[in-house]
């Protein structure tokens, strides 16, 4: 097993869903330490998160900081899986459930083992004076989470994907005579927040909105946008709502708010799911 490798299993212990960045032409240099590609976190430079993630590593494993990974953001996950596919990164960081569905669809595809788990709550995101809106938003998850209607939405969406078959398409039903707000979905890490190529609904993200829409009595315009333009979508007033953003659970040492950047507010969380670390087969 070479250094590199090596290298790679002690990171992913360690990592974080992160941030956005370009592609690179080249393959990732052998320096020791593993490259690896995060989803664009809102409040966190590419600097700033790796600083935070050497923390943390130092904090676990003191005797192996020569072996920290070196973070590298991207804005879409089908780039950071093209730059997997072509070695450009050892390995990619996301959610379990993401992980998953990437996995029954690739036979060349593994998660990688891993020795801490770390794990993320996610929330709705809106604009820091939108109180009225984001109090009925925590009425509608917290009713949600009391009948039983998110584990129900997320067994059906998410845990129930099984053999390459897809989540169901979402109707989002209008409501006569009510105000319509947009929420912004990246639709880009299925089955959890997807919407499929043609920009029909579908998936985790879309069933709960639909919930959601029906129990805070408003219509919902769908509106999509790339990770990273999550809390600028906001700040235009090009979306009211934000579906997702991620608070870390857990740790003392992840920033809670690197995904809250100011001026945005946070919902109670509505879901929550492990990190996970995707590599090549060897």
């Amino acid at each position: 097993m070479n250094k590199k490798f090596l290298a790679s299993i002690c990171a992913a212990a360690l990592l974080m869903v992160g941030c956005s960045g370009e592609k690179s032409s080249e393959p990732a240099q052998d320096s020791g330490k593993a490259t690896i590609g995060v989803i664009t976190h809102l409040n966190a430079s590419e600097t700033e998160y790796n600083e935070h993630m050497k923390k943390l590593e130092k904090s676990y494993r003191p005797s192996k900081a020569h072996l920290s990974a070196e973070y590298k953001y991207f804005d879409k996950m089908n780039d950071m899986q093209l730059a997997l596919e072509a070695n450009q990164i050892e390995m990619l960081s996301t959610y379990q459930n993401v992980a998953n569905y990437m996995l029954q669809r690739s036979d060349d595809k593994e998660i990688m083992p891993t020795e801490r788990t770390l794990s993320d709550s996610f929330c709705f995101a809106v604009r820091e004076g939108d109180t009225i809106l984001k109090n009925d938003l925590n009425k509608a998850i917290e009713s949600m989470t009391e009948d039983g209607t998110l584990a129900k939405l997320s067994k059906q969406y998410i845990v129930d994907i099984r053999n390459g078959s897809e989540p169901p398409t979402v109707t989002i039903t209008q409501i006569d005579g009510a105000d319509t707000i947009k929420v912004a979905v990246t639709g880009d890490l299925p089955p959890f927040d997807m919407v499929l190529a043609d920009g029909t609904p579908a998936g985790f993200s879309t069933a709960v909105l639909a919930e959601v829409s029906k129990r805070i009595n408003k219509n919902i315009e769908l509106v999509s946008v790339d990770s990273a333009a999550r809390a600028a979508i906001l700040a235009s007033k090009g979306a009211d709502v934000v579906f997702w953003v991620a608070v870390p659970k857990y740790s003392n040492l992840i920033p809670a708010n690197i995904d809250q950047p100011a001026g945005i507010a946070v919902t109670e969380p509505y879901y929550h799911d492990n990190i996970a670390h995707v590599g090549l087969k060897k």
